[in-house]
């Protein structure tokens, strides 16, 4: 491992602290590193409105006692180009130059029209010596949800269910209007993790007729996700959970089908992830589409129902990306390709 990509793993692990609470900004992680190898400060984004990562590693810095000649002196590594235009806090790239830094090491191009190389021409006009593309497989990698965005003009996509050992998400009759539960409390509070995770979550309007479902984080702490709902006809009433105030809802008029018409307005909507919950019928409609990008496949493998609703199929290329064991449960990640 090089150097560069030393400190660049660094800024990767950095940028995590602000999983599931940046959006709409992206992941980022900052390290300034003396010419003798020594960090002298580190920082991260953690939500809209607050300092960048780099001006958080700064301060860090200077909080350490560093300033000007120290900086001139070392290297700045962040994981995503610094941007270079005003926003809610000021241009990243313009507080490095103002700083005296000599070096920058960037991990990827900011795919944002307001940056999209901007930040490192400013750099570079300045003097700064620029390095880009360490570990640019892994950066792009973390800020999956943002490019995904910025790139595609959608939302990232989590497929997302649990099935039983013979391969059915519900049974074929049940006395009342809540979930069935096919795994154990462990595997819930990971798909509540998954929740707080990402910007929203989606489900048919059947799936919250039939179980009245609040589809928050209940069990994990964090932000709980914009509760999306699919009601062509109307029929989910303010006395369902999901209508409460706990979390924002957005309820569309598309059927589970229209997934083009149902991507576009969560891309008006400036979501930049979602994590399709239910019910089959909706899972399998993105799946038939061709249109997501994780699927995560829960199976309760104690449990049978024997009869009821199929859980749904994956077809096309995909690969498993992880294969978790949590208790008496199996959790497949597979990636489409």
């Amino acid at each position: 491992m090089t150097t560069h990509e030393k400190y660049m793993r660094r800024c990767l692990q950095l940028a995590k602290n602000g999983l599931g609470t940046t959006y709409p900004n992206p992941l980022v992680g900052s390290v300034i590193v003396s010419e003798n190898d020594v960090i002298l400060g580190e920082g991260w984004h953690l939500k809209s409105g607050a300092p960048h990562a780099e001006v958080n590693a700064v301060l860090d810095a200077e909080k350490n006692g560093y300033y000007g000649d120290a900086f001139a002196k070392a290297v700045l590594y962040v994981n995503l180009e610094p941007c270079s235009h005003t926003g809610k806090t000021p241009p990243c790239a313009s507080m490095i130059v103002q700083k005296g830094f000599k070096k920058v090491v960037v991990g990827t191009l900011d795919p944002h029209e307001k940056v999209a190389g901007k930040g490192v021409a400013l750099l570079r006009e300045a003097g700064i010596e620029v390095v880009v593309g360490v570990l640019e497989n892994d950066c792009d990698e973390l800020n999956k949800r943002f490019f995904t965005f910025h790139r595609k003009r959608r939302p990232y996509i989590i497929l997302k269910w649990a099935e039983t050992a013979d391969g059915f998400m519900a049974p074929e009759t049940k006395n009342e209007q809540k979930p069935v539960w096919i795994t154990n409390k462990n595997s819930r509070q990971l798909s509540h993790k998954l929740r707080a995770e990402e910007h929203a979550i989606l489900v048919g309007a059947k799936t919250v007729l039939d179980d009245n479902p609040s589809l928050t984080c209940r069990d994990w702490n964090g932000d709980h996700p914009t509760r999306v709902v699919l009601d062509s006809r109307n029929s989910i009433t303010r006395d369902f959970q999901v209508m409460n105030h706990k979390a924002p809802t957005l309820k569309l008029k598309w059927s589970a089908d229209q997934t083009d018409e149902i991507l576009e307005e969560l891309y008006k909507n400036n979501i930049q992830s979602v994590i399709i919950e239910g019910g089959a019928r909706t899972i399998q409609s993105f799946i038939d589409s061709g249109i997501w990008d994780e699927a995560h496949q829960f199976t309760g493998t104690e449990m049978l129902f024997h009869k009821g609703l199929k859980a749904p199929k994956l077809k096309g290329d995909c690969i498993i990306k992880d294969r978790l064991i949590i208790k008496n449960d199996v959790l497949k990640i597979y990636k489409s390709l």
